[in-house]
């Protein structure tokens, strides 16, 4: 790991040297809302911005691609298309994410279309103010120390960049000049500061001390029902959560032949059909049992097999959710056994 200095007025020619690796894509705004979308540069992006509607999983698991084309003499994959990709000014909470996603589709099976798009991006993350709606300091993720291919931490006058990869490494000498590897004993305290400062913008009261065992205790908690009466099951915390990855795969077939395209798309356990299977059987045909599913994978199941939550703090699922159910109401309800109205 290596820690450079840049001049905040040099970031915008860093960037506009770097996508000649490829597209430059940062969170813009789109209305009221922010969006990560295909940028020019520097000037078109909001690096104030709390969060972005979608997290950047999109780019590496994309909401529907097309797997391969079949006929009847096989089949072809569809990698080739996917471009090289810059995505700049990702928050520590979104690496997090990612790196969950890492753990799932890189390592015990692999998977190759994740693989693919995996390998043609490019992480630049960017440090960021947390808002009320932030969980971050609950999942000790307001901070990142790997996972990315550069980090940068705005101290106001400068950045400190954090050097994570490689690959980052290169994007670096592109414009050596740019940067200082001269770092102060004013520069550390600078970031000491920071670091305080940043950990004191966290509002949420969010606590997951516990939170396998109180699940277990309450798996069969009236709680659950309470919660189900509000719940939608509209998916919406799943679309915009970092680390939802359920998906389905349909054959689209040519009427009258044997050629046709194998698609994926992102899928949802809060949806009633999902768990229904040949023959009208649903598994989970009750709301609250999908509700009960996906927060105890979610905050406890997931910890029995990689040691740690899915949730990585990003408040997406806090500011979505219509009826207010997310990570913060469910566990406490969970704890103080009572649902708020």
């Amino acid at each position: 790991m290596m820690i450079l200095k840049m001049k905040k007025e040099d970031l915008s020619v860093f960037l506009e040297t770097v996508k000649e690796w490829g597209e430059l894509w940062g969170p813009a705004r789109k209305g009221e809302r922010v969006v990560f979308q295909r940028v020019d540069g520097l000037s078109q992006m909001d690096l104030k911005a709390t969060r972005t509607i979608i997290p950047p999983k999109k780019f590496l698991y994309p909401q529907r691609f097309t797997m391969f084309d079949f006929d009847d003499k096989g089949y072809v994959e569809r990698t080739e298309h996917v471009p090289n990709r810059i995505l700049f000014g990702i928050h520590p909470c979104d690496i997090h994410g990612i790196q969950v996603m890492d753990e799932l589709f890189l390592e015990e099976y692999r998977d190759p279309y994740y693989a693919e798009r995996r390998e043609k991006t490019l992480l630049l993350g960017h440090s960021c103010i947390p808002d009320d709606k932030c969980m971050c300091s609950a999942r000790d993720t307001e901070f990142i120390a790997e996972g990315f291919d550069l980090f940068f931490t705005d101290l106001k006058m400068f950045y400190l960049v954090w050097v994570g990869s490689s690959r980052g490494h290169d994007l670096v000498r592109m414009r050596p000049e740019l940067f200082n590897r001269n770092i102060g004993r004013d520069d550390i305290l600078n970031y000491n500061e920071y670091r305080k400062w940043k950990k004191a913008q966290v509002q949420s009261g969010a606590d997951f001390t516990g939170m396998p065992d109180i699940f277990e205790l309450g798996y069969n908690s009236p709680i659950w029902d309470e919660l189900a009466e509000k719940c939608l099951s509209c998916g919406q915390c799943t679309m915009v959560c970092p680390t939802c990855n359920c998906f389905n795969v349909v054959d689209e077939v040519e009427l009258g032949t044997v050629e046709g395209t194998r698609d994926r798309f992102w899928d949802s356990c809060m949806f009633r059909e999902y768990s229904l299977v040949a023959g009208g059987h649903n598994f989970r045909d009750k709301r609250v049992e999908r509700l009960k599913l996906w927060y105890t994978h979610k905050l406890q199941a997931y910890i029995s097999e990689f040691g740690e939550p899915s949730c990585v703090g990003c408040g997406r699922c806090v500011a979505t959710c219509p009826v207010d159910i997310n990570v913060v109401t469910v566990t406490k309800a969970l704890r103080e056994q009572e649902v708020g109205k």
